[in-house]
């Protein structure tokens, strides 16, 4: 919806996650997110669940796929295997750059330009966050520009966890295979001014890099490197009853990945393999944020929040876009060279680019992908609670205003391989490939009312949102855009209904459901009719205490399913170009729990698991250029239809070891129905991570982690061009400290 808006509780799913102490940036937070204590989660009407500080801490995951594994609902499309650019889905909502699911960072959207091109292209790194919080169904609209699949809000690391007047510091140093360094530290407190008033900061960096574990043939660099730093400063008052603070984030990468894949055979011989035509490839990315929130309790019984914000992040991805055809008329796709390289012997010759061999003058065509995205925007939530007779409610009121714009000015180098060389033939002029911004302005509207009567909670809620969308291009190679050559401008108003109810029929069953309407944006430019659902779910929570057990069955039944033309997609189409897919279905069951075993003394043992039933199916049959060949009852691409996820470990006080289990059938990489062909087929697989932990001082220990223990090799796409593996084992060890 509009707004960081959303009241506390914390995940009814993750018995073993424990609710952390009352920390000063929580209270910034109280308006944003569902959760804040198990005991409100059991009223929540809507599927929610949070990892905490130390849940995440286990396996110290950077990578965000293995981090919402634990997430039941989440469907997951890896790419690169460390988690730069993730492709998530909820509810068998699209996972392409995770463009139908709402991502936050402490409250504010996080995507470079969320309206007008929310492809996440920038993604908050996960070793500098406290805590995560997914909300599913009705819990859900509170969010927008999406409402589809769901809503994640990421909490950065707070100012401190001690008293007024102590320094709270933490850090991490950790190295390991394939040149893998982590070093992350975080220094800061409160402190008294006197008159009731105390002042706090906070700066925290990270810096990640890795070697990278594939190969290019005639060697090169396929790694990375993240810089990425926080800076916040605050005031309060000594009762919390009024809170101003301002948050500084600046993020820097450089990434040598590319979106070329493998043939199928190539990557049964070696899935580690990189052909020599991506060894241009490499992604840059600058990203900073600008956020000033302020909260103030007015009485005993109303609250404000507002929170003014602004993102800006650049992006170039330097990356082979095609190669030249045989007739030496036009380009042949990429994805359908690698599909079939015994019909296309020229093309994949130039891919491979050979020792020795000297290919086709011009047959590689690079595009720099080269865009500026700007976030600004303000929104403010409401919340008092009061009682009318014998019913208690929370009542929620917020608005947002919000603006961004995409700004595309791209151009084409040609290169021709020599000896296994790529090397420059002739180079293109900047905007000659592309010449154009999209421009989004929305305001949001949001009421929410939580009802308890007795047994019974119920949680109306309504989003109105009013959205303009404006694309402008003007003539390729006219950098000082002097005259526009095409304009579209296009308003979109829409209802986003939604109520979720939870009845207590027993001291530990609660029975749960709801329903709301999902939608998501046209993109500037775009004529057809937004993608829209109705969405429904209901089941049972059980438990209290140290064990929990959540089932809740899902159904998206989307009036209009929408496919948007991505580079990440592989399809031969105009970037940002929007595709109807009809009527689709998306049904399945959720289940999710925990248990904590004493062992006696101080040792335990707590389990998780979470686990994701998906149906999703086409409901028309119709051809297309995005799509393709659709007959009724095809299965949509990339949504497994079993995930299982199982976590343990034991406790000792003084040390800790786990192990997470992750099972996922085989899925498809295109639509349709029965048996999956091999080239068409994204591997099933089972992957398991350890770690383990020492004390060695009370506020130092030792840590080591490995990921993908028994080295299983995958394949995870053939999007956008052949098939592409996940990581392989991957092991990190080193030193944590907290002071």
């Amino acid at each position: 919806m509009a707004t960081t808006i959303v009241g506390g509780t914390l995940p009814a799913s993750l018995a073993f996650a424990q609710p952390i102490a009352s920390q000063p940036d929580d209270d910034l937070l109280d308006a944003i997110i569902v959760t804040g204590s198990p005991d409100d989660a059991q009223h929540t009407g809507g599927s929610v669940q949070r990892l905490d500080a130390e849940r995440l801490r286990t396996f110290a995951y950077s990578d965000v796929n293995r981090v919402l594994r634990a997430i039941p609902g989440v469907a997951l499309q890896e790419e690169d295997g460390f988690g730069l650019r993730p492709n998530i889905g909820i509810r068998g909502s699209g996972t392409d750059r995770s463009a139908r699911v709402v991502v936050m960072e402490d409250g504010i959207l996080a995507a470079p330009a969320p309206y007008a091109a929310p492809a996440a292209y920038y993604f908050p790194r996960m070793a500098r966050i406290s805590a995560i919080e997914v909300a599913k169904g009705p819990a859900a609209i509170k969010y927008g520009p999406s409402t589809i699949g769901g809503a994640i809000n990421l909490s950065s690391t707070p100012i401190s966890t001690k008293d007024v007047g102590q320094l709270s510091a933490q850090g991490t140093l950790l190295a390991g295979n394939y040149g893998g360094r982590r070093v992350h530290g975080a220094v800061g407190g409160w402190q008294s001014l006197g008159g009731g008033i105390e002042v706090g900061a906070m700066i925290e960096g990270l810096y990640e890099q890795s070697d990278g574990f594939k190969r290019i043939d005639s060697g090169g660099p396929t790694g990375f490197a993240i810089r990425d730093m926080v800076a916040k400063v605050g005031l309060r008052s000594s009762d919390d009853r009024h809170i101003v603070a301002f948050k500084y984030q600046s993020y820097d990468e450089r990434s040598d990945e590319t979106y070329l894949g493998l043939t199928l055979s190539d990557f049964v011989a070696n899935p580690n393999r990189r052909y020599n035509a991506s060894q241009r490839d490499r992604m840059t990315v600058g990203h900073s944020t600008y956020q000033l929130t302020w909260r103030s309790m007015i009485g005993d019984a109303v609250d404000l929040t507002t929170t003014a914000y602004r993102t800006d992040t650049a992006r170039v991805w330097y990356k082979l876009q095609d190669v030249r055809n045989t007739a030496n008329t036009g380009w042949s796709a990429l994805a359908d060279v690698l599909a079939d390289p015994g019909s296309y012997p020229l093309q994949f010759a130039d891919l491979v680019g050979a020792p020795g061999v000297t290919g086709r003058a011009g047959a590689l065509r690079v595009r720099a992908n080269d865009r500026v995205y700007r976030t600004t925007g303000i929104q403010s939530v409401l919340g008092a609670d009061f009682a009318t007779g014998g019913l208690t409610h929370r009542l929620e009121v917020s608005a947002r205003y919000h603006e961004d714009y995409e700004d595309r000015l791209q151009q084409e180098d040609r290169y021709r391989m020599v000896d296994g060389r790529m090397v420059l033939t002739s180079a293109g002029a900047r905007g000659t490939q592309d010449n154009r911004r999209g421009d989004a302005r929305a305001w949001a509207f949001f009421v929410q009312d939580r009802i308890e009567a007795g047994l019974l909670t119920l949680t109306p809620g309504l989003r109105y949102e009013t959205i303009e969308l404006q694309q402008t291009r003007w003539a390729l190679g006219d950098v000082a855009r002097t005259t526009p050559t095409a304009q579209a401008t296009r308003r979109v108003d829409v209802l986003i209904p939604g109520v979720g109810a939870v009845l207590r029929v027993a001291d530990q069953v609660r029975l749960v459901g709801g329903a709301h309407r999902g939608f998501a944006a046209p993109a500037p430019g775009s004529t057809i009719d937004p993608e829209t659902s109705w969405n429904y779910e209901a089941g049972v929570r059980l438990g209290d205490g140290d064990w929990r057990l959540e089932a809740i069955g899902f159904l998206n039944d989307y009036r209009n399913l929408v496919g948007t033309c991505t580079a990440s997609t592989g399809v031969t189409c105009d970037l940002g170009e929007q595709f109807d897919g009809g009527r689709a279905r998306a049904k399945g069951v959720e289940v999710s729990g925990g248990y904590i075993v004493p062992l006696g003394a101080t040792w335990r043992a707590p389990l998780s698991l979470a686990y994701t039933y998906t149906d999703a199916r086409f409901g028309t049959s119709f051809v297309s250029a995005f799509f393709g060949d659709v007959t009724r009852g095809d299965r949509l691409p990339y949504l497994p239809p079993h995930q299982l996820t199982l976590t343990g470990g034991i406790d000792a006080g003084h040390a800790r070891v786990n192990a997470s289990v992750n099972y996922v059938t085989e899925t498809r990489g295109f639509a349709g129905s029965g048996t999956i062909p091999a080239a068409e087929r994204i591997n099933g697989r089972t992957l398991v991570d350890l770690s383990g932990e020492v004390d060695i001082l009370p506020s130092l220990s030792a840590y080591a982690t490995v990921q993908n223990l028994f080295d299983t090799t995958y394949n995870v796409a053939f999007s956008p061009a052949g098939a592409r593996p996940g990581a392989p084992r991957l092991a990190l060890a080193g030193l944590r400290a907290r002071f």
